[in-house]
């Protein structure tokens, strides 16, 4: 390997080391957490749609609260599925206490279910309601306010296939009910109708709201999206928490807002690194999205606003929408996009810039998971399947690199005949490369293909719920983790744990770092060490700079890299050996280790 395309390859991997140090080291300030107390439940608070009604409504109409009862002590409907436990509150009708019984807090089997939605009363609350603004003919107190008390017309538990409706009659002699359903996986159906029986037409607005309250529990790592998600007419829509207050100030709501005024087809919701609860009107129905950030009470909102409809003496409306509280999981989400046609829900998940290549790369993963039964194995399953791909290039790079040796006696030749003169040496050093047909940077571009694939499965392991407590084997129970075993305590045969070192948990290093940085060095070690010193000490102490920065990574990338690192070395041994080059490993590892002479005087 020549100097210029050590030079390349140098300052590639240098490029690499220093965005894997900012990762680490470095990630953008995130803003601090407000600290305000839980806030109130009035409809003051909470009814942004119903404070927001058309010009063609009641200008009039105000959100007084009538027929209340306490949120926290409202009677309850239980919520049974094989994937959700809960209940839903009366106070409102609300959908606000949910679990998944598929996933845990931590690996620990006794550790408590993961709660996705929480009742008014905590600090955290979230929860997601549906009602009616109040339009011609209609005062406040004629509709259903945000904690007005339902009762339950039928069903006893919502289950699949065992729906439940709820009723509410209004001083105007209106009845308004609300059917709910839900489905085997995360995905509940709710269809509220006015009943008019009287002798005059009204006019009513439908409306759909999920609530965060206070700012919840983040992730806080800058490649990763928490906030709101929406898709409107294809236009994917993603707004972190601390952009809130940067909204213009909607007089109306008394609040910071954006509305994005006529959607047929989208939706828009509140998602976490791993769940999401999402609104999601029926497609090709108009409406309007919202969100919207109420500093006073630290509320964060998303909203559906559906036209305002009227409801003529002795007639029924209705309005069906749908609402999805659950995991990301990419291949029930797909289920929704595809076969029950919600357009782009798919981009709910994080797929980030590289979209192009995570995508792919999951779905492969995915596959191969499905396959072989275990991720770990699925990872280097994929490793052999891209190197199997880049082959033709490796090949091209690796045939160039052995045909670069061969040339070194006819280099070291015209270094003599050039002397100082560096233009003539390269105008020679061309035409040499030129007549014997190589290309002395074609050896880089397999190693800058590399990176893009890199961090694209970084940004897949990081985002996707599959990847999240997904075991390998032994030790290795969270491909998402770091390995938890540590250098510390001689991985596990010295009688004591490791302590949590927070930012210098870098030198407690496990198996996996610790079997890259000697497959990066192994690798090293086919080329014998560049004669530049500079160079040759950059080389010595490169495999195990990176043992040490991606230490700290998720298993399951340091898993692809060792298995890359191996499929490498092997590749390149055997394609050089076919063109004659015999690589002098073992030479090359024990002149490592000898003490080098002083030059003679």
């Amino acid at each position: 390997m020549d100097d210029q395309n050590k030079n390349l390859i140098l300052a590639t991997a240098l490029s690499f080391l220093v965005i894997l140090v900012w990762f680490v080291l470095f990630p953008p300030e995130e803003p601090p957490v407000t600290q305000t107390p839980p806030a109130v439940t009035d409809v003051q608070n909470e009814a942004g749609p119903a404070a927001s009604v058309p010009s063609s409504a009641d200008p009039g109409a105000t959100s007084a609260v009538t027929d209340t009862a306490p949120v926290a002590d409202a009677p309850r409907l239980p919520v049974e599925t094989p994937r959700l436990t809960g209940s839903i509150s009366l106070a409102g009708g609300r959908i606000d206490d949910l679990l998944l019984n598929d996933y845990r807090e931590t690996l620990d089997t006794q550790s408590p279910n993961v709660r996705l939605l929480d009742p008014v009363g905590g600090p955290l609350s979230y929860y997601a309601l549906f009602g009616w603004a109040p339009g011609g003919g209609l005062a406040a107190g004629d509709v259903p306010a945000t904690d007005t008390l339902w009762s339950v017309e039928t069903g006893e538990t919502l289950s699949p296939g065992t729906p439940v409706t709820l009723r509410w009659d209004s001083p105007k002699g209106l009845v308004f009910r609300r059917e709910i359903s839900v489905d085997d996986d995360y995905m509940f159906t709710v269809t509220q109708s006015i009943e008019n029986p009287t002798d005059t037409a009204f006019r009513a607005q439908p409306y759909g709201f999920i609530a965060r309250h206070n700012l919840p529990e983040l992730t806080r790592f800058f490649i990763l999206h928490e906030g709101v998600v929406g898709m409107a007419d294809g236009i994917l829509t993603q707004k972190k928490y601390d952009k809130f207050e940067d909204l213009d100030v909607d007089p109306q709501l008394g609040a910071h807002a954006e509305t994005i005024p006529d959607a047929q087809n989208g939706w828009i919701g509140f998602t976490d690194k791993y769940w999401m609860t999402t609104l999601i009107p029926e497609p090709g129905k108009g409406h309007k999205q919202v969100m919207l950030f109420q500093p006073g009470s630290n509320i964060f909102q998303t909203q559906t606003i559906y036209p305002t409809v009227d409801i003529a003496a002795g007639q029924t409306v209705s309005q069906t929408s749908r609402l999805f509280a659950g995991a990301k999981e990419w291949e029930t989400i797909r289920h929704y996009q595809n076969d029950e046609g919600i357009e782009g829900f798919l981009d709910s998940i994080d797929w980030g810039w590289f979209f192009f290549l995570t995508k792919p790369i999951f779905a492969v993963l995915h596959f191969l998971n499905g396959l072989i039964g275990n991720m770990g194995w699925a990872i280097i399953g994929l490793t052999l399947l891209i190197k199997a791909l880049l082959f033709p290039l490796a090949y091209k790079s690796y045939s160039s690199m052995a045909k670069m040796k061969e040339l070194q006696p006819e280099m070291e030749k015209l270094k003599e005949r050039a002397g100082d003169d560096r233009m003539q040496l390269q105008k020679e050093m061309m035409e040499l490369y030129k007549k014997e047909k190589v290309n002395p940077a074609s050896g880089c571009l397999p190693i800058l293909l590399q990176i893009p694939i890199f961090f694209s499965l970084y940004k897949v392991i990081f985002v996707t719920i599959e990847l999240r407590h997904a075991p390998w084997f032994g030790w290795i129970q969270d491909l998402s983790a770091p390995d938890p075993s540590s250098i510390l305590n001689l991985f596990g045969l010295l009688p004591y744990g490791v302590p949590d070192l927070g930012a210098l948990q870098i030198i407690s290093l496990g198996i996996l770092p610790i079997l890259l940085g000697i497959s990066m060095w192994l690798q090293q070690k086919l080329n014998p060490a560049p004669t530049d010193p500079t160079q040759q000490m950059i080389f010595a102490w490169m495999p195990w700079v990176f043992m040490f920065m991606l230490g700290s990574f998720a298993s399951g990338l340091v898993l692809y890299w060792i298995t890359n690192n191996t499929i490498t070395f092997i590749q390149q041994y055997l394609i050089m050996r076919s063109h004659g080059y015999k690589p002098d490993v073992f030479g090359n590892i024990t002149s490592g280790f000898r003490k080098k002479k002083p030059d003679a005087e």
